[in-house]
């Protein structure tokens, strides 16, 4: 059964950084592309950043240059760090694995 758990949420202000965590299991993760989306209050869920297999990554336009997007294949953990964080981004931040298994949603809040 393929699984994802996300972890890393929490309170932040303005400005400030946030490393979330994935971390999979019941497939071949590092055959596997990983990607991070996101729902705000009252909005559609939106893709935020994707990492493949070979470590290609791509990034939605509103968060390009303050995300980053890793991988661990050893722990089978996919990583969203966040820095200079804006109120926009507040959201529940789900991962999701290739066979479109979603996380549980872990949620990050940024203060003004």
């Amino acid at each position: 059964q393929v699984r994802a758990v996300e972890s890393g949420g929490g309170l932040v202000q303005a400005g400030g950084s946030l490393r979330l965590s994935c971390t999979a299991s019941g497939f071949n993760f590092s055959r596997n592309y990983m990607a991070w989306h996101r729902q705000a209050p009252g909005r559609q869920r939106e893709f935020v950043a994707v990492i493949h297999e070979g470590g290609n990554t791509k990034y939605a336009d509103s968060v390009k240059g303050r995300f980053t997007i890793s991988r661990d294949n050893t722990k089978n953990t996919a990583y969203l760090q966040m820095s200079g964080l804006k109120p926009e981004d507040t959201a529940v931040y789900y991962c999701k694995t290739a066979s479109n298994t979603w996380g549980q949603g872990t949620r990050v809040t940024v203060s003004s």
